[in-house]
This record gives structure tokens, C-alpha cells and sequence, in this order.
């Protein structure tokens, strides 16, 4: 089913991406251009952030229960919100967690993970559509270094390779909505208005096929 054949848009739209791709900033900037509300991951409220990324081995597993907990409440507010009067787009995909599960748990950890996602997965609502965020390793180390957080700093390159890689990895698979996915190595969302009316165009105005990945470059 084609989901903007009646040119009905989107009424609840996740933007994905590595750390540093840009989603939060895309997703804001649509918020604002088309009066939808705004949902955003809450990684300043969680405490083992800062901790994970100088001791990924012994906070990996706090971290990521923490931010399972404060996704699954978010997904419960809008599992119980109006989503045909107001669009609602936000800068995660609750899908998503597992990724970072399965990369920076152990065995252990990761079957208790599990087993707890599993009882939290079912709440989770499904978008109208998809956005990933590609890009280039270099481009993300940059966009990090460029915000400043002092946490991020210990990021390396390596870790971000290999997030990148498990991104394409599960979003290669990824079939539960329709997916649009741009490459935004060499986009300025911010700076370059026509860039953002090129992805706008394509999430508003373009008929968007089911299970159909649709891979968008904007010219530079």
C-alpha cells in the first residue's frame, strides 16, 4: 500500500542514524517547518553515558537498560496518543536499541537483554516511515567533534565503523515500514536549504511504496 497515494502525509516519522549522522537535527528542522511535535532520545538524562565511553566493558550493560526503560515510556505516551490529529516525528527508531545491544553486550548480558526487550518491544508503535541517515565515517568523526560534547571525544574511529556497519546491516533487513534512506556525507541540513526541501519533498510529496528502499543523494 502506498502510503501517501492519497496525499495524506506521514503522521509519525523516525529519523535514524550513527551517532553524529544528524537525525536530531533533521527531525527538529521538519518539526519546525511543519508544526509537528518533537520526540527526542533523552541520552543527557541517562547517568552511564559519560561512563560508558571511558569503560564501554563495565557500563555497557547500565547504559543500555537505562535507555531501553526511557524509550519503552516514551513509546507508551505515544502508543496512547492521537496520532491522526497531530504528526509526531522523533529522532529514533525503537528497533534500534538492539543494535547497540548486540554490539556492546556480552553473551550474558545480552540474553538478559533480551529477554527484557522482548516484553518491552510489543508496546512499541510503528512509524509511517523511516528515515536513515547514511554517512561516511569521516563525516560522523567530524560532526562529533564539532558539537563538543566532552563525553564523545573518546569515541574512536573504530567504534563508529563498526556502528556504521551494523546500522546498514539491520536497516538492509528492515521491512516494518516504509524506508526512505539518504546519504548525508555531503549535506548541510542547516546551511543549505535546498538540501532539506530535497528530503522534504521526498518524504511529503513523493508516493512511497511499502518494504520499497528508496536511496536519496541530494546534489551538492
Amino acid at each position: 500500500m502506498d502510503i501517501n497515494m492519497s496525499g495524506t502525509p506521514p503522521r509519525y516519522i523516525a529519523v535514524e542514524g550513527v551517532i553524529g549522522a544528524g537525525k536530531t537535527t533533521l527531525a527538529n528542522l521538519l518539526a519546525q517547518r511543519h508544526g509537528s511535535r518533537l520526540v527526542c532520545e533523552e541520552f543527557d538524562d541517562n547517568p552511564f553515558l559519560p561512563k560508558f565511553y571511558s569503560n564501554p566493558k563495565r557500563y555497557a550493560f547500565q547504559t543500555q537498560l537505562a535507555f531501553l526503560a526511557s524509550r519503552f515510556k516514551q513509546q507508551q505516551a505515544l502508543s496512547h496518543h492521537d496520532l491522526f490529529h497531530e504528526t509526531v516525528i522523533s529522532d529514533y527508531l525503537f528497533e534500534k536499541d538492539r543494535i547497540f545491544a548486540r554490539l556492546n553486550l556480552n553473551e550474558d548480558e545480552l540474553q538478559l537483554y533480551d529477554s527484557i526487550y522482548q516484553i518491552m518491544t510489543g508496546i512499541a508503535v510503528k512509524p509511517d516511515l523511516t528515515i536513515y541517515l547514511q554517512c561516511s565515517v569521516d563525516r560522523l568523526t567530524e560532526n562529533i567533534k564539532n558539537r563538543g560534547r566532552e563525553y564523545e571525544k573518546q569515541i574512536s574511529e573504530g567504534y563508529l565503523s563498526e556502528l556504521s556497519e551494523a546500522y546498514n546491516h539491520f536497516f538492509y533487513h528492515y521491512n516494518r515500514s516504509p524506508l526512505i534512506i539518504v546519504n548525508v556525507s555531503e549535506t548541510d541540513l542547516e546551511s543549505r536549504p535546498d538540501h532539506l526541501e530535497y528530503i522534504e519533498k521526498q518524504i511529503f510529496q513523493t508516493p512511497i511504496h511499502q518494504q520499497t528502499h528508496i536511496h536519496l543523494i541530494p546534489d551538492t
